[in-house]
């Protein structure tokens, strides 16, 4: 249950902190669902790299 908070909680900053970039300079123009793929891709990866990060680290440090 716990790891369903930090999905939850990186899953807000993921997306939040992904905002801030203008991925229009670096894709191809008209390459429209090439790059929303590679951005969902993207977004994906980086939440599950963090919480798992997170979470080993809780586990390691045994706060949990």
């Amino acid at each position: 249950m716990g790891k369903f908070f930090l999905y939850t909680a990186v899953t807000i900053i993921v997306i939040w902190s992904m905002d801030s970039i203008n991925i229009n300079q670096i894709f191809k123009k008209n390459r429209i669902y090439q790059a929303r793929i590679f951005y969902f891709l993207l977004g994906i990866s980086l939440i599950y790299l963090v919480t798992s990060f997170i979470w080993d680290l809780f586990i390691t440090v045994k706060i949990i």
